[in-house]
């Protein structure tokens, strides 16, 4: 955002719709500093362990963003402009900007079960709800992603 633009620069137009866009970067600050990523303070002694977790924190930062970009924008393209089942005290709520938080909530239940016999492993995913399957078919994931993962833990 240009803070001290001249006038020549920016026009009073222009200027509002700048600013209307700084809650953008705003939210990616609330998400490191908040519960999502949770950049407090931590036990850490060097200086590359701090810039290490500053990295490792915006790489996440970067990818819940593009998981609501590609989520959101599928929304609009599809028939059903919204999703619902994203708030568990309001299952039928639909909303057409989906948060990368609430969108990944929906997966929170997901367990691998992996139970060794005789030498061999066998691999238990319980199956996807219908939402679930829903937010990896806007991902543009693959919908066998989730079954592979008992067929790659052996």
């Amino acid at each position: 955002m240009l803070l001290n633009a001249p006038k020549s620069h920016l026009s009073v137009e222009q200027a509002v719709l700048t600013y209307r866009d700084e809650w953008i970067a705003e939210r990616g600050f609330h998400r490191l500093k908040g519960a999502s990523l949770s950049i407090a303070p931590m036990f850490v002694q060097r200086d590359d362990q701090i810039t290490g977790l500053i990295n490792l924190l915006s790489l996440a930062l970067r990818l819940l963003t593009i998981i609501e970009f590609v989520v959101r924008r599928q929304l609009t393209v599809h028939e059903v402009n919204s999703l619902a089942g994203l708030y568990p005290e309001h299952p039928k709520k639909r909303t057409a900007q989906p948060t990368a938080e609430r969108l990944l909530r929906a997966f929170s239940n997901i367990t691998l079960t992996i139970i060794e016999a005789r030498g061999q492993r066998f691999g238990y995913v319980p199956p996807l709800n219908p939402l679930q399957q829903e937010i990896i078919s806007l991902l543009g994931l693959p919908p066998d992603i989730y079954s592979n993962l008992v067929d790659n833990s052996s």
